[in-house]
């Protein structure tokens, strides 16, 4: 046989089935992601006009109202973009998802980045007495108001943030981590060589620490750098590696991430929700930072984020069940 009678060999379409799949996958995972936008659209009614939340739809309709309106459109919006738009692949279709996700972290470290840096500076001459000497005495009692703090300062730091991530590539990782080691450093040597501590300086490790751990998960597990603790997965072939990542990803994951989600914003005095509303700040007071609500809603960036990295992950599992090409190759994980 020869190279040209090769080449005109007609190619062996894919069954209908293994295409219906797809699109079920992809409508399955679009429909999560376009859920969590309407629930994060409705928690905005919720905290702002006293609509329902996901855990009090009994009110009445009159207060529910947007909650199933929004649900039905995200439910019905990313079917027609499924079955009526592009056949997109599933690996592709995960990277896409992943990039958008990989922009929101980045954003949300630049972002805790920048209002540890500037709420220490404020703490400090908070406790220290300095404001006086710089700014009017009304100044002096905002700058000790969490209220005004977190609108004023902290919400155009976020902002920055992801201006900046918008023109950044790395993650934000590094700078992140540093800067821990350097505030770690700086409590040591002012408590050891000069017997001198302030609330404030625990605080900013915290929060940082916090960020840290809770932003990267998603980038852990696109990474596949979660440690596995297993005796047989190590040993499967990649058909059934992804059977069982695609199982446990919906299962285990964007069920735990659903939880978070819907418990956190249920209400308007959920656990995320109340804090965040009402700029919470933590016992130490003045000689704190005022950043306690952030770190409460820490917890509603690391289920966002982790729900995105799961649809993401469930469809590159797909395509390794279905034997697609194109896998990404990553590290192994520790066993």
């Amino acid at each position: 046989m020869t190279i040209a009678s090769i080449s005109q060999e007609p190619h062996t379409p894919t069954p209908p089935s293994m295409n219906r799949g797809v699109s079920l996958m992809r409508a399955f995972g679009w429909i999560n992601l376009a859920v969590l936008v309407a629930l994060l659209l409705n928690n905005v009614l919720v905290v702002s006009a006293g609509f329902s939340g996901p855990l009090e739809l009994g009110s009445g309709l009159a207060k529910s109202y947007p909650f199933w309106v929004l649900m039905g459109m995200a439910i019905i919006l990313p079917v027609i973009y499924v079955f009526r738009g592009p056949a997109l692949e599933l690996r592709k279709d995960a990277e896409r998802i992943n990039r958008a996700n990989v922009y929101i972290i980045r954003g949300c470290f630049f972002a805790v980045l920048f209002v540890g840096l500037f709420d220490t500076v404020i703490a400090f001459m908070r406790v220290e007495n300095l404001l006086v000497m710089l700014t009017g005495e009304t100044l002096v009692k905002n700058f000790a108001r969490s209220h005004f703090v977190g609108q004023c300062i902290h919400v155009p730091l976020i902002l920055c943030g992801f201006v900046v991530a918008a023109f950044t590539r790395g993650l934000g990782f590094t700078w992140l981590a540093f800067m821990i080691v350097l505030a770690e450093l700086v409590i040591v040597i002012s408590r050891f060589l000069f017997s001198y501590e302030q609330a404030l300086m625990g605080d900013l490790v915290r929060y940082w620490y916090a960020a840290l751990f809770l932003f990267a998960s998603a980038h852990t597990l696109f990474a596949d750098a979660h440690v596995r603790v297993d005796v047989l997965y190590a040993g499967f072939r990649d058909r059934k590696k992804g059977a069982v990542n695609g199982i446990g990803t919906v299962l285990l994951g964007i069920t735990t991430c659903w939880t978070i989600i819907v418990i956190g914003f249920g209400h308007a005095r959920a656990i995320i929700n109340s804090p965040v509303t009402n700029f919470e700040i933590s016992q130490t007071g003045s000689s704190g930072l005022f950043i306690k609500y952030q770190m409460a809603a820490f917890l509603a960036v690391f289920a966002i984020t982790m729900l995105i990295q799961f649809v993401s992950y469930l469809f590159e599992a797909y395509a390794d069940y279905r034997g697609d090409p194109g896998k990404r190759q990553t590290a192994p994980a520790a066993h």
